[in-house]
């Protein structure tokens, strides 16, 4: 099969890798800025523009977040290794842009951050939410998730061309120091403004528990109401964040 050639998403992707939520993305590193539409803007946050840099990663020079740079360098470096062909067909559409997730308005797009970066093959663009990926990115994959980044095919409205840096693996780059400031991580939560398969799983469990909402992997206003909803009638303080109490609460 060719690496443009379209194929299924796969059943097994993304084993042991959380998308990265906001919370903890605004926590770690800070708004990127003060406000956003659908267009890319640049950082204005002082501390995360001391952190963008443009190197050279292997197949292309990128802008983005310092220590995601040195993990796609050594991304590309095993990739050139166990497959060649893949490694020269490599392009990219860029990575950092201060922007909301496309058809949302408060999810912030984690290219705000240069935490995600959108791949091409031989030049193409997988097209977004049909459903079908292109060979090359089934093949990549694998690299990304063993390096803790997650793959969009696995988001509600498939996005294979975007993979991004993992909840836990931004939580290794602050443990290990390289955001450069003290600040003490959150509790791992959902709350609006996220996307992704944990968000998925939590509207299937509320409606199985009575909620009537599109399950999309979402979490917008519709999800915030319904959780503060379950929150209220379980004696939980009712705001709309699904922390660890009201997680095992819904026995998620």
């Amino acid at each position: 099969m060719s690496l443009n050639d379209l194929t299924n998403v796969p059943a097994d992707i993304n084993t042991g890798v959380r998308n990265a939520k906001q919370q903890t993305m605004l926590t770690l590193l800070g708004n990127p800025r003060s406000s956003y539409d659908s267009d890319c803007q640049p950082v204005t946050h002082t501390t995360l523009k001391k952190l963008i840099v443009l190197e050279d990663v292997g197949p292309f020079r990128i802008t983005g977040l310092k220590p995601a740079i040195d993990d796609l360098r050594a991304i590309f470096i095993r990739v050139k290794m166990n497959n060649p062909q893949l490694h020269a067909a490599l392009g990219t559409a860029g990575m950092l842009c201060c922007r909301l997730v496309r058809g949302s308005q408060t999810s912030i797009s984690n290219h705000s951050w240069g935490t995600a970066i959108d791949i091409k093959i031989n030049d193409q663009l997988d097209r977004r939410g049909d459903g079908k990926v292109l060979q090359g990115l089934v093949d990549l994959a694998p690299f990304f998730n063993k390096q803790g980044w997650f793959w969009g095919a696995d988001f509600g409205t498939e996005d294979s061309m975007h993979f991004e840096v993992g909840d836990d693996r931004i939580r290794e780059f602050h443990k290990a120091g390289l955001f450069g400031h003290a600040v003490v991580a959150p509790e791992f939560a959902l709350s609006i403004g996220d996307r992704g398969p944990e968000v998925r799983h939590l509207q299937e469990r509320l409606n199985f528990l009575g909620a009537e909402m599109k399950v999309d992997g979402i979490f917008g206003s519709a999800t915030h109401a319904d959780v503060g909803a379950f929150q209220a009638e379980k004696g939980l303080i009712p705001d709309g964040i699904v922390g660890p109490k009201t997680a095992e609460a819904l026995g998620l």
